[in-house]
């Protein structure tokens, strides 16, 4: 039997509102992958929409994981970081990506800081420039159109977008460093959404769209590059790995809109796990 792969995520934990690692766990999981998990904090809820949430700042744990993982001579198959919340966590996590990478590993950023034309409030723009930084050393990073445009000092652009527009910025981006870049928030019309790829290696460019869903929900970046990652790790080409994670996306916020669920609670994905298996020839 085939050893099983093994990812390192580095992500937050929100207690209720289902994102970063209470996504990233069962998801990876359920791909047959194992998920082995750096908090870099604890909350009481996400921070969107909520108030009165609790925090609880776990960087100076972040450093004494790192090495005893190391003392274990742990490998990773995959090394996944989401939201990271200081400067500090962000050049831990370039330590860790120097500790742990290996040529055959797969290092995936998702540069979780900013949307809809607009930084995170606890961020500014020289955090986006430290996230390009991190992103460089990545092999794939996973970002939206804000984030995107942020790390490369550009003026964020309302879509729809053109073909030319996704193509020159996913090869930007790759100019950074990473050699293959996932953009998710697509679109060229009002009725379909999803993702590019570009990989700089062949020069092969992919799209993958679904009928689009109005309204903004929440976790949903965390559920896509959580599919994307475990459809990789499940020998699918990037072009068929952003196509899975799209669909696995688009079903999740679906079943939460039918059901009415407030959209701060994030979306139903454990239900569209068995599909996600079958997508990923498992079940």
């Amino acid at each position: 039997m085939e050893r099983q792969k093994r990812v390192a995520a580095i992500h937050d934990i929100s207690g209720f509102g289902k994102c970063s690692l209470t996504v990233a766990l069962p998801i990876i999981s359920a791909a047959g992958v194992e998920c082995t998990c750096m908090p870099t904090a604890v909350l009481s809820t996400h921070t969107g929409g909520f108030t009165g949430f609790t925090y609880r700042d776990l960087t100076e744990d972040m450093r004494p994981i790192t090495d005893h993982w190391q003392s274990l001579e742990l490998k990773f198959d995959a090394i996944y970081s989401g939201f990271l919340g200081s400067f500090d966590q962000i050049e831990i996590v370039k330590e860790f990506y120097d500790k742990f990478k290996t040529e055959d590993n797969i290092i995936l950023a998702d540069p979780a800081m900013a949307d809809n034309g607009k930084m995170y409030t606890i961020f500014d723009m020289a955090f986006a420039a430290e996230m390009a930084s991190l992103c460089a050393k990545a092999d794939i990073v996973v970002p939206n159109f804000t984030e995107a445009v942020f790390m490369l000092g550009e003026e964020f652009v309302e879509g729809p977008y053109s073909q030319e527009y996704v193509e020159g910025l996913m090869k930007r981006l790759a100019g950074l460093g990473p050699r293959q870049v996932v953009l998710t928030g697509v679109y060229f019309d009002d009725k379909k959404l999803g993702a590019a790829t570009y990989d700089k290696t062949t020069g092969e460019v992919s799209y993958a769209f679904a009928e689009k869903i109005e309204g903004y929900y929440h976790g949903t970046g965390d559920v896509y590059a959580s599919a994307l990652l475990s459809a990789l790790l499940n020998k699918k080409t990037l072009a068929e790995a952003a196509a899975v994670a799209v669909n696995f996306t688009r079903e999740s916020i679906m079943r939460t809109k039918n059901a009415g669920t407030d959209i701060r609670f994030g979306v139903d994905f454990e239900r569209g796990l068995p599909q996600l298996m079958k997508d990923l020839d498992l079940a």
